[in-house]
């Protein structure tokens, strides 16, 4: 156990230094004891890639918006691909929107047998924008959100539609910066709201993941991003993937 986490840090810090966070990562095998960690156990669900064909590749559209910087969703909203790697490793790649037909680069990696790492990409993708788009510390951030995943939410049940017929979702929906000191101070993101859609009919458990700043009324949001499940299947066609270091 102790090889496994240590395994599953050392991605996370390299998927820190590939967002360009220089921050410690994202610990999402350590909740705080004694706290109720509902909500937690559900977002970071355990075995969320349990049973998944390791010659198939779950494919997630990224689409963000950053008020004032057009520059930050030009360049990152497009494809992520999970894919398998030996060892029982889950490699994340990513190719940006119109250049899906190349390469993709490879962000970092993590042990499968841990869970989907996608919700670390969420996380972290959240921290990082925001910090480029609304100033502050990157670890102040972070903290606050990493607070908040472990606060007791009501859960919300419906369904949603996947690939053609309506599936049973759980939906999570965090504030990190509701009771904030620093609310003033946060250019558009004291009001952000996390929500995180699950469903264990889906390949990878999660459906959709969503981060959205409400902007004031007749006035666009300063941030939205969005993570999509489009599907999996085997990776026949698919682009070799660029390594990165």
């Amino acid at each position: 156990m102790r090889r496994l986490m240590r395994r599953l840090l050392a991605g996370l810090a390299g998927l820190s230094l590939v967002l360009g966070i220089l921050a410690g990562p994202l610990q999402a095998a350590s909740p705080v004891k004694d706290k109720d960690t509902a909500t937690y156990d559900l977002i970071f669900k355990e075995g969320t890639l349990d049973g998944i064909d390791r010659k198939d590749v779950l494919t997630y559209g990224k689409d963000v918006s950053a008020k004032g910087r057009p520059d930050i969703g030009e360049k990152t909203s497009g494809t992520l691909r999970l894919a398998f790697a030996p060892e029982n490793m889950a490699e994340l790649r990513f190719a940006p929107k119109g250049e899906e037909s190349g390469p993709f680069r490879t962000l970092a990696e993590f042990p499968a047998s841990v869970g989907n790492p996608l919700i670390l990409y969420f996380v972290e993708t959240v921290v990082r924008d925001m910090a480029a788009t609304a100033g502050g510390s990157p670890y102040y951030i972070r903290n606050r959100v990493k607070a908040s995943l472990l606060e007791s939410v009501p859960v919300e049940t419906s369904s949603q539609p996947y690939l053609g017929k309506d599936v049973p979702v759980q939906k999570l929906i965090l504030r990190p910066f509701k009771s904030d000191p620093n609310r003033d101070r946060m250019a558009g993101f004291a009001d952000l709201v996390l929500t995180v859609t699950v469903s264990p009919e889906v390949p990878g458990w999660y459906l959709d993941l969503t981060a959205d700043t409400p902007g004031a009324e007749g006035e666009d949001q300063a941030y939205r991003l969005s993570l999509h499940l489009e599907g999996a299947g085997p990776a026949e066609g698919a682009a070799s993937p660029e390594v990165t270091q």
